[in-house]
């Protein structure tokens, strides 16, 4: 398999001033000293505050960064699907804007997707990874969401609904087209690709509660669409006769 030469960072963002910059510059400097080549793409999702200026200055100081603004339909998966189509890297992280996901295991999804996996997902519930000041409301529902996905798919993975994962540009061309609109796409994602036949890998990561502004992601408008689309890549699984695996593994 041929050496990765580009890592994108892609990051959906709305209304992130008290974040954002730090999460950029951040990143930039982890990356840079681990001698990583990169490009963060920022997608500013219709923001109401300063965001897209902020970005606009960040971008004037720092050539790696590409900020691009969805003038369509917003939505977390709309955001995602616009840097996914802006992306030039062989390689993508997407990860978030509020600096819960720390930079060092960028890295490291860098250094996995270099020993050839398609994919690499990560988990806070593994042995040396965590959650610091994790809602505990939210936790359990966490908990119970993974358990359900985790049985349907019989696939061994406890984090499914992160969206902090990584994955290579043939696999991102390989699971189109993409069908989520909402926080649901962080689900479809790593669904479609272990369907699909991509390898993939497991590390544990690390996960902080945000310090600015607040969480994008409202429980009650996503629990039908989550359903949605574990069911409709569930019976692809089973009833497309492998017509989406990848091509190399269904011969």
């Amino acid at each position: 398999m041929d050496p990765l030469t580009l890592l994108s960072i892609v990051i959906p963002a709305r209304d992130e001033e008290g974040a954002l910059p730090s999460t950029i510059e951040h990143l930039h400097l982890e990356l840079s000293l681990r001698a990583v080549p990169h490009e963060i793409i920022v997608v500013d999702d219709g923001s109401t505050d300063r965001t897209w200026e902020l970005l606009l200055q960040e971008s004037a100081k720092m050539p790696e960064l590409c900020p691009i603004q969805n003038t369509g339909l917003h939505g977390f998966g709309r955001a995602i699907i616009a840097g996914l189509d802006a992306m030039k890297g062989d390689a993508v992280v997407i990860m978030m804007a509020d600096e819960s996901d720390d930079c060092r295991d960028v890295v490291r999804y860098w250094e996995k997707l270099n020993e050839g996996y398609d994919c690499v997902f990560g988990s806070r519930f593994l042995r040396g990874g965590g959650t610091i000041d994790y809602p505990a409301v939210k936790y359990v529902l966490n908990r119970i969401a993974n358990a359900f996905i985790r049985i349907l798919f019989r696939h061994g993975l406890n984090d499914t609904t992160n969206a902090f994962k990584a994955y290579r540009r043939t696999v991102i061309e390989g699971c189109r087209p993409f069908l989520s609109p909402h926080f649901n796409l962080t689900v479809e994602l790593p669904l479609k690709a272990i369907v699909r036949g991509y390898t993939f890998n497991t590390i544990p990561i690390t996960w902080h509660n945000r310090r600015h502004g607040v969480a994008k992601l409202k429980i009650k408008e996503m629990g039908s669409r989550y359903l949605f689309i574990c069911l409709y890549v569930w019976l692809e699984r089973y009833f497309s006769r492998g017509d989406y695996r990848r091509v190399d593994q269904s011969r």
